[in-house]
């Protein structure tokens, strides 16, 4: 899914400021600027790059939940692609407050993962095995999307796992409850969804 300065810019009101803002990017592993989404490409965004495996060579050693060496609200912006899933669910509420004390107030966090919902169906349609698309990391199945990559988990990546899920209503109650005072969540082409969630 494309994100734009233009898709964000009514709704968060720090894109309005000028100046350079900082991007927490959670769980970056050996993705390039070029993997960011393109409303963070911009001259004014300086990446912070942090991941819980130091092979990737992130800028902060850290996990999702204990952001402790990132100081509160410091950052403008997080971005989270596919990171949530990889959390037990009893995890998941930990790691959500984390994320909402290191953004400054009118900050905002984007978060995609995948939508069960949407992978149930699949599921149903008897598609489980099947491939569904192709991505960078290779082929994606029904059981990719539900259980984590399961070639990049066979290759010793543990850290690919997945060990809960999303719905829409689900992900909106859990980002509120964190704390975000303004949440909008749209589903993806890529059975992904997608959360815009502010803190105002």
């Amino acid at each position: 899914m494309k994100i734009t300065h233009t898709d964000l810019a009514h709704f968060v009101p720090c894109l309005k400021q000028p100046g350079t803002k900082k991007l927490l990017h959670v769980g970056c592993g050996m993705a390039g600027p070029e993997r960011l989404p393109e409303c963070f490409r911009a001259e004014d965004w300086q990446e912070v790059r942090l991941d819980i495996d130091e092979r990737v060579k992130p800028d902060i050693v850290a996990s999702l939940t204990d952001l402790s060496p990132v100081a509160d609200a410091s950052v403008d912006a997080i971005w989270s692609s596919h990171n949530l899933e990889h959390l037990e669910g009893c995890e998941v509420p930990k790691a959500l407050q984390e994320l909402y004390r290191v953004l400054k107030p009118g900050g905002f966090a984007l978060i995609t993962l995948p939508d069960l919902k949407a992978i149930a169906q699949l599921i149903v349609e008897g598609k489980l095995d099947s491939v569904i698309y192709t991505s960078p990391a290779g082929p994606i199945k029904a059981m990719d999307m539900l259980f984590g990559h399961q070639q990049a988990i066979a290759q010793g990546n543990q850290y690919m796992a997945h060990r809960s899920g999303f719905t829409r209503d689900y992900l909106g109650k859990k980002l509120l409850q964190a704390g975000f005072t303004e949440v909008r969540i749209v589903s993806g082409k890529s059975y992904d969804l997608w959360a815009i969630a502010c803190r105002h």
